[in-house]
C-alpha cells in the first residue's frame, strides 16, 4: 500500500506553518516533507514531529538565496564553500529530525556558463555531500525539474539523473522521481517507473495534478493506475504530496480536496 507524506510547504498553506504538523496528523498522514527548515530550530521540529506521531522524510539542503530567486549552488562554480557549509547544516538537521533524505536541488544554469565546469561542479558537489551524509545513513537525491516551472534549471530529465547516479557512483545518492515534473517533461510515467523503479535507484516519489500542479485527482495523469502500479512492483517508500490546494489558501482547502487520499490511507 503506498504511503503518502504530506508536503507542509504547499499543503495546508491556510494555517501557520508550525501548526501544519498537526493538520496534516489530522487528515491521517504519518509523514511530511517539506522545502527547507532552516528558519526553525531543529529542536522545535523534532518535538512537533513527535507531539503529532509524524515522521520527517524529505527536505532540502540550503538553496543559496531563495528569495533572490537563486535554486540550489550545486552546479555553481565558486560557490563549493558555501555549498559544503550549506550540506554539514542540512545534515545537523537530518540528524535531528531524524531524516533519512535530503535532496540537493543542482540549481539554475548561468547565462554563458561553461557546459563542462558546470557539470563537473555538480557532480563534484553530490559527491562530497554523499560522502558527508552516508556515515549517517542518510541519502543525498537529486531531482528533475520541469523547465516551465523553473527555466533553466540544470537537471530536467529521468535519464539525465540516472547517468548522473552513475557518474558520482556513491551508493547513498538517489533519484527524487517527481512524477508532475516528468510527466511534464517526458510524459510515459508508467514505462519510465517500470524502467527506473527496479534499479534500485530511486530514493523518493512525489506527486501533483498535471498542468495546473493541484490535487493528484484534477488533471491529465491517472494517478490511480500510478498508485497500483507502485504496489506491484513492490515500493515501500515515501510519496510526497508536493501539489497546491485547487482552492488556495482558503479555510480547510487541503482537507477538503483530500478526497482522493480516503482508499488509500
Amino acid at each position: 500500500m503506498p504511503r503518502f507524506a504530506a508536503n507542509l510547504s504547499m499543503l495546508y498553506n491556510d494555517v501557520d506553518f508550525l501548526d501544519r504538523f498537526a493538520a496534516a496528523a489530522r487528515d491521517g498522514f504519518q509523514a511530511v516533507e517539506y522545502l527547507f527548515p532552516y528558519a526553525y530550530a531543529p529542536e522545535q521540529l523534532a518535538a512537533l514531529l513527535k507531539a503529532n506521531g509524524l515522521q520527517q522524510v524529505l527536505f532540502n539542503a540550503p538553496p543559496g538565496d531563495w528569495d533572490a530567486g537563486e535554486r540550489g549552488i550545486a552546479c555553481l562554480p565558486g560557490r563549493e564553500a558555501e555549498f559544503r557549509e550549506g550540506i554539514a547544516k542540512a545534515i545537523l538537521y537530518a540528524q535531528a529530525l531524524g531524516c533519512p533524505r535530503i535532496h540537493v536541488m543542482a540549481g539554475l544554469v548561468p547565462k554563458d556558463a561553461d557546459a563542462a565546469a558546470v557539470h563537473a561542479t555538480y557532480v563534484a558537489n553530490l559527491r562530497y555531500a554523499a560522502r558527508q551524509a552516508a556515515p549517517h545513513g542518510i541519502q543525498i537525491l537529486l531531482e528533475p525539474i520541469n523547465g516551465r516551472d523553473m527555466p533553466c534549471f540544470f537537471l530536467s530529465r529521468q535519464d539525465q539523473a540516472h547517468a548522473l547516479v552513475a557518474e558520482v557512483a556513491e551508493p547513498n545518492v538517489k533519484v527524487q522521481m517527481d512524477l508532475y515534473h516528468c510527466q511534464i517533461v517526458e510524459g510515459d510515467l508508467a514505462m519510465k517507473i517500470r524502467q527506473y523503479l527496479p534499479t534500485g535507484n530511486v530514493g523518493h516519489f512525489q506527486i501533483a495534478g498535471v498542468p495546473e500542479r493541484h490535487e493528484p485527482d484534477v488533471g491529465e495523469i491517472n494517478h490511480t493506475y500510478l498508485f497500483q502500479l507502485l504496489d506491484s512492483m513492490g515500493w515501500d517508500g515515501w510519496i510526497g504530496c508536493e501539489y497546491k490546494p485547487a482552492r488556495g489558501a482558503a479555510p480547510h482547502a487541503t482537507s477538503d480536496g483530500l478526497g482522493w487520499l480516503k482508499t488509500w490511507l
